[in-house]
């Protein structure tokens, strides 16, 4: 899947230089997310000193205040909306470039089950993945090494940790070892998870290629045969679900 884009001359300059801008306007949209937090504390300062000392700030001072926010926010949403086009516009560059590949290998593909399903059901979820989760992965980590120098400099008035001890700019070292904590544990927790997703995926094809076939030969969906595909279905999805359940209850609990 990734070789198909990202080693192909074809699509080089979509893989490499559309990848390179995605993460610069991520990593741009950060930092407007910085800009905004430094805002509100700034703004908070200000409300918190108008209350505790009437005519300390003026109307002109309050709306200039605003306006600060709204130029700021305006950049954002541009940035999110002009990022968010172009990155589906990419993703799907991926697909086509995936389905191109099996296609051309579809003389060796077509006997695996279920292939024609793999090919353009199992593409597009792959590539709405991407979308989703690759993109929230690359913002949380461009998130958290933006933010970690603001941890760094609110960390110098804490000197100590509760049962650990003194550690200097304690913060950043709570975050960092937190993020990591959380994600390798959750993914030992769910590490069944993609392999049953991948066997719910076989026996769904299979079920689906049964009822394709009874299209032309009604004969062949008899009660046994209905019971036994969709057998198979139920009984990896209530596995799937049972497995699911403590996966949510570590998520929940970590979050």
């Amino acid at each position: 899947m990734f070789a198909s884009f990202f080693r192909s001359r074809d699509w080089a300059l979509w893989a490499w230089l559309g990848g390179c801008l995605i993460i610069g306007g991520t990593w741009y949209q950060v930092q407007v997310d910085v800009a905004i937090n430094k805002w509100f504390g700034e703004f908070y300062d200000m409300v918190q000193n108008a209350l505790g000392q009437p005519g300390a700030v003026d109307q002109a001072e309050f709306f200039a205040t605003l306006l600060s926010f709204f130029k700021i926010a305006s950049i954002y949403v541009i940035v999110a909306v002009m990022l968010g086009f172009f990155t589906k516009h990419w993703v799907f560059r991926w697909r086509t470039a995936m389905n191109d590949y099996y296609t051309e290998h579809w003389q060796k593909l077509h006997k695996v089950e279920g292939a024609s399903q793999r090919v353009q059901e199992d593409t597009k979820r792959f590539a709405a993945i991407m979308e989703s989760l690759g993109t929230a992965l690359l913002d949380s980590i461009m998130t958290l090494a933006a933010f970690l120098p603001i941890l760094w400099e609110l960390s110098k008035n804490i000197k100590e940790l509760p049962w650990i001890g003194p550690v200097d700019h304690a913060l950043v070292y709570v975050a960092v070892i937190f993020a990591l904590f959380g994600t390798v544990v959750l993914a030992a927790v769910g590490i069944k998870l993609p392999g049953l997703e991948f066997n719910n995926q076989v026996v769904e094809a299979a079920y689906r290629k049964e009822l394709v076939f009874s299209e032309d030969h009604p004969e062949r969906l008899t009660p046994p045969t209905v019971a036994e595909f969709f057998g198979r279905v139920r009984k990896n999805y209530f596995r799937l679900f049972f497995h699911y359940m403590y996966f949510d209850v570590a998520k929940f609990s970590y979050l």
